[in-house]
């Protein structure tokens, strides 16, 4: 069986965490190099007593931290800033950028993505391989994957990184490392994560396995927004993620909403229209019957020969004033307002975030969605204009969720991974 890593709640800054019972030294020292690496992460540069200021210790205690923190590996010195006051200039601290790193895989219909970042969060190794997924056997295209990871791992270690842990993006119902639905992929009932694993393992021969976990795409694309998107202080929001279905996230105050069994999100089978076409799901008028890609693309009389080629024609024809294409987008926008004035409703978000093949179709699909929440939304606060509904960030994607969350955990409790580490 494969590993299962300890999943560590991570506060978002500024946040505070419930009370706890009362914790023994270890315990609060453990916390407080969190909180140390975590304001070093954040400020990307700072000073101990910068430091010092953020977390709310004396300058004793983040030296002392800081001093283990360097010898683990995690953080990095160099160079003085001066701070303009009396005493000596103080160094200036970051976070290493080689040995913990984390690798994400993302798995759709058409293609295999894997991303391997470091302390930071910072991209240092991305794969793209472009395949048809969808009807391949479920173990064949997760043996493909761990292939293309396997040379991902070995370009990470030639920048002295080592990875500890891996994430699968997955789309459809993933819960306990098994892909219960997947109606993109066609699987069902699928061992994710112990085949993957099994098959990263073959390949790297007696080299230490490395723990695996798994999570549905669209949760990991909303937390890669809530880490590196342009969300700024904006802590609660909807993501929409476009592709062969439609794929949704709730982020409240910086946490995930699950739901009950792990699967709250899944938006693209709210009915938009009870007498609507049949959809694989087996209900009628599902939004992605409207808003998915082959719905888009067969409306706008596009063939779809490879997903990522055929979005990039439609968005051509649409900025070429193409008219069936326009009306295909539009039609897409206003199905997609009417749900997500429903979830506004419901939720009451600060945003919704618009991904996957909406980002660069957004110029045809906010305005009608935007006009929808407007005079849907019961607050009144939904304007027409403004960056309530936005696309997402380039800088954000499903496979860097995966591979930060991996870092996060390390972040969180940087004494459970220093000892552990694999090395590549």
């Amino acid at each position: 069986m494969v590993e299962r890593p300890v999943r560590v709640r991570i506060p978002a800054p500024g946040c505070r965490d419930p009370l706890e019972p009362k914790a023994g030294r270890d315990t609060v020292r453990r916390h407080n190099l969190s909180l140390v690496l975590r304001a070093v992460r954040d400020a990307g540069e700072i000073t101990r007593a910068g430091v010092a200021a953020r977390v709310g210790l004396t300058r004793a205690a983040i030296s002392s931290l800081v001093e283990q923190l360097l010898e683990l590996g995690f953080l990095s010195e160099s160079g003085k800033t001066f701070s303009g006051q009396a005493g000596r200039p103080g160094t200036v601290l970051k976070v290493a950028r080689t040995g913990v790193a984390g690798v994400g895989v993302e798995i759709d219909a058409a293609t295999v993505t894997v991303c391997v970042v470091d302390l930071a969060g910072t991209d240092r190794v991305r794969l793209v391989e472009h395949q048809d997924n969808r009807g391949t056997p479920p173990a064949q295209v997760l043996r493909r994957a761990a292939q293309i990871a396997a040379r991902a791992l070995t370009s990470a270690e030639e920048q002295d990184l080592t990875p500890v842990g891996a994430a699968l993006a997955l789309p459809g119902l993933v819960a306990s490392g098994t892909v219960r639905q997947a109606t993109d992929l066609g699987w069902s009932r699928v061992p994710a994560e112990d085949s993957f694993a099994a098959a990263l393992t073959a390949l790297r021969h007696r080299r230490p396995v490395l723990p695996v976990r798994s999570e549905n795409e669209a949760n990991l694309a909303a937390l890669a927004e809530l880490w590196f998107g342009g969300l700024g202080p904006v802590r609660t929001f909807l993501y929409l993620g476009g592709s062969v279905g439609i794929g949704g996230a709730l982020v409240i105050d910086g946490e995930l909403l699950r739901g009950a069994h792990g699967f709250a999100g899944e938006i693209g089978h709210a009915t938009v229209a009870g007498d609507g076409p049949e959809c694989r799901c087996g209900g009628r008028g599902c939004l992605e019957q409207y808003a998915g890609r082959p719905a888009l693309l067969r409306a706008a009389g596009i063939d779809e020969p490879h997903g990522a080629s055929a979005v990039a024609e439609l968005e051509r024809r649409a900025r070429g004033g193409d008219e069936r294409a326009v009306a295909a987008l539009e039609r897409a926008g206003l199905m997609l307002g009417r749900v997500l004035a429903g979830a506004v409703n419901l939720f009451d978000p600060a945003a919704v975030v618009l991904g996957g093949i909406y980002r660069p179709l957004s110029p045809w699909l906010v305005p009608r969605a935007a006009g929808e929440l407007s005079a849907r939304v019961v607050s009144g606060l939904w304007p027409r204009a403004g960056m309530r509904l936005r696309p997402s960030s380039s800088a954000a994607d499903a496979a860097r969720g995966a591979a930060a969350l991996v870092v996060h955990d390390v972040l969180a409790d940087p004494l459970a991974r220093a000892d552990r580490a694999p090395a590549l």
